[in-house]
Formats: structure tokens, sequence, C-alpha cells
């Protein structure tokens, strides 16, 4: 599974890529909206954790970026504010699939995180009904 975490907090991001690294994801760590975009067209992912606020770029654009270039790939938005909290997060990004907090431990995140990673719909097993 490859994961792309886009978090400005270089420390932060630098432990959820340790984290994840733990459950054999191979994971690339970028700090910008442009470096992510860089890497969205280049590399293909099963699963983006972006942070909401992002110091350069728009984690939307990002977002909608993604669901464009690879709409397999499912996004967990991580945030520090209240922003979104109602779940609207899921109107505005259609391959959205969780919002937590930032402060959330990082063996928690990466669960999540892989969870959404081996259940893109490329990896789902598909089922022909039994004929009786």
């Amino acid at each position: 599974m490859r994961a792309l975490i886009i978090q400005t907090n270089t420390n932060l991001g630098t432990l959820w890529k340790r984290h994840l690294e733990r459950l054999d994801v191979a994971v690339s760590l970028v700090q910008t909206g442009e470096d992510a975009r860089d890497l969205i067209l280049s590399t293909q992912f099963d699963v983006i954790v972006l942070d909401l606020v992002l110091s350069e770029g728009s984690a939307l654009a990002v977002a909608d970026l993604a669901r464009f270039r690879q709409p397999d790939a499912n996004v967990v938005f991580v945030t520090d504010t209240t922003f979104f909290s109602d779940g609207s997060i899921f109107c505005h990004s259609a391959n959205a699939r969780a919002l937590i907090k930032t402060a959330t431990p990082p063996q928690d995140l990466a669960a999540i995180v892989y969870h959404y990673g081996t259940n893109c719909p490329a990896h789902a097993v598909h089922h022909s009904p039994s004929q009786g």
C-alpha cells in the first residue's frame, strides 16, 4: 500500500510516517500543496492523509486533484480546528473518508489510514452472485 501525507508540521508528519511504516506502508511525506500536486501527478497512492490547514496551498484543491487523477485514492483529512466539524467536508470532497483531529494518537491515525488504504475500490473483492 502507498500513502501520501501532506502535513505542514514536519515533526508530526514524520511521526505519522513512522507509525504507518510499521504497518508496511510505503509513505511519502510533503509539506506543501505544490509538492503534493507533483507527487499526485507522478505516483499512484491508495490513501492520502491531508491536513486541512496547509501553510502553502489549498487542501481542497489537493483533494480535488487527487479525485480527478487518482479516483480510487481515499482521503483522510486531519485538522486542529473546528472548521468542518459539522461533517460538511464530505459535501466538499467526494473522496473524503474521514475527518480526524490532529491530536489523534499516531497509532490510531495509522490504523484509520491503513483501513482506508486497504479498502479502496481498486482492492475490493468482487463477488458474483451464485447461480442456484
